[in-house]
């Protein structure tokens, strides 16, 4: 991770990046404001446009935070300029999904619908088009919240490998398995 650490983070137009003393990293953009504590052992310095981080020592454990700091602090200038956006696919007869302001209401073969709360921060929009799977579109300027909600509704209905039923991410492959039949030749 300490190739990463060595990285500098060039700040865009619009993106205003805060140290305080206690080192909280504050980033502002158009989208919104981010923050996150850094370990005590992981200098920040600001200059010329450009953030750029420092470990304490060598040891493994200091190499390792500083290029995770380095990579959150990236993804909060990516989130606060342009945001992330995750796309689902809800594979399989009667399948839906409906959002209505921060509650997605789910309909998975289950006996009963699953109401599923969205954070303050999320967005989501559904859409169903007819002879095309349901699809559920997450917005976000907060890249490991969007991943984190992604995959708690993917986890409501993960993809079977013997049709590939469920709910993925657009563009992702299932590894099907052969069925019973297939082993009886």
């Amino acid at each position: 991770m300490s190739r990463i650490g060595n990285l500098p983070i060039s700040i865009p137009d619009g993106v205003e990046i805060k140290v305080s003393d206690d080192n909280l990293v504050t980033v502002k953009g158009k989208l919104g404001e981010l923050q996150q504590q850094v370990d005590p052992d992981i200098s920040i310095k600001i200059e010329e446009g450009v953030v750029v981080l420092d470990r304490a020592t060598e040891q493994k454990d200091h190499k390792a935070k500083h290029g995770l700091y380095r990579a959150l602090i990236a993804n909060m200038v990516v989130g606060v300029r342009e945001g992330y956006t995750i796309v689902q696919e809800l594979v399989g007869v009667g399948y839906k999904a409906e959002a209505k302001g921060q509650l997605l209401e789910f309909s998975l073969g289950y006996s009963h619908n699953i109401v599923f709360e969205l954070p303050q921060e999320v967005k989501a929009e559904t859409l169903s088009e007819r002879g095309k799977s349901p699809t559920i579109t997450l917005k976000s300027i907060d890249k490991q919240l969007i991943g984190q909600v992604a995959a708690k509704i993917r986890s409501l209905r993960k993809p079977e490998p013997y049709k590939g039923k469920g709910i993925r991410y657009k563009g992702e492959e299932i590894r099907k398995k052969a069925g019973k039949a297939a082993a009886e030749k």
